[in-house]
């Protein structure tokens, strides 16, 4: 199983859980535990071959889906019947993949840094690291495109935690992680399709400035999805500017759960 912590409030208050990108770790939100333990019950995991959890889970043909089961098993051996999630970077589609096979485990997803599409720029990025992830040093490939990402002078805090989280990652496990990449766009196109009406959030920093463009396009056809763009911010809003990302999701959140009671009500 995935090494998770949880932070558990109340039984009768909501659960949320936080699902990090691609080569950081469950570490990544502490600026939003703190914040987020006052409000809700909380867990945090790592994904496979991240932070604590195990390494070597890979299988032939593992995807998304399977990478996905291993959160939704955390909950079912918490016996969390039911959760809101918030995912960043990677970690969105790791949420959207929930969303579309298991919705009933979801009360609503908060995507940020969020990845829908990607541009000639992404995919010239991807296809580099696909091409030489065998022989360049991992930790290498990760600063460049951390850097890319994140290339602002007030976006350093968040390359950092990403970059140590990485570390503790090694050569092999970046590559399964880098092989999903390899399918991506038309993956993410069929998700856009099948959010199944559940409750979804986009926060984006001001400052992401190659993944905000899509989600603005998606959010502009698409009036049942909610989008913020935090100033200030890079593609780690939650990071570089906390507070608001705090005041906001936590908001959204409560905005949720007060609908779900008026609709039980009647």
């Amino acid at each position: 199983m995935l090494h998770y912590r949880t932070y558990q409030n109340n039984e009768s208050l909501p659960w949320v859980t936080f699902i990090h990108g691609a080569g950081g770790s469950s570490s990544i939100w502490f600026k939003q535990i703190k914040e987020f333990r006052k409000h809700f019950n909380v867990i945090v995991v790592d994904l496979r071959g991240h932070g604590q959890s195990e390494r070597g889970r890979w299988k032939k043909g593992d995807t998304f889906k399977e990478v996905s089961k291993e959160v939704i098993d955390v909950l079912n051996h918490l016996q969390v019947k039911q959760s809101h999630f918030i995912g960043i970077s990677l970690g969105t589609i790791v949420v959207q993949t929930i969303t579309s096979e298991f919705p009933q485990y979801v009360r609503s997803q908060i995507l940020c840094g969020a990845i829908i599409k990607l541009d000639i720029r992404t995919k010239f990025l991807l296809w580099f690291g696909r091409t030489t992830k065998r022989f360049i040093p991992y930790m290498l490939l990760y600063k460049l495109f951390a850097w890319i990402i994140m290339p602002n002078r007030r976006h350093e805090e968040s390359r950092l935690a990403f970059v140590n989280s990485a570390k503790k990652m090694c050569q092999k496990e970046f590559i399964k992680w880098f092989s999903l990449t390899k399918m991506i766009n038309p993956y993410l196109s069929k998700l856009q399709l099948d959010h199944k009406g559940i409750p979804t959030f986009f926060v984006m920093g001001q400052e992401d400035y190659l993944f905000r463009a899509p989600v603005e396009e998606l959010v502009r056809r698409d009036h049942t999805l909610q989008y913020i763009t935090i100033r200030r911010s890079g593609h780690v809003c939650n990071i570089d500017q906390p507070e608001e990302f705090n005041l906001q999701t936590i908001d959204y959140i409560y905005k949720q759960e007060n609908k779900s009671k008026q609709l039980a009500t009647g």
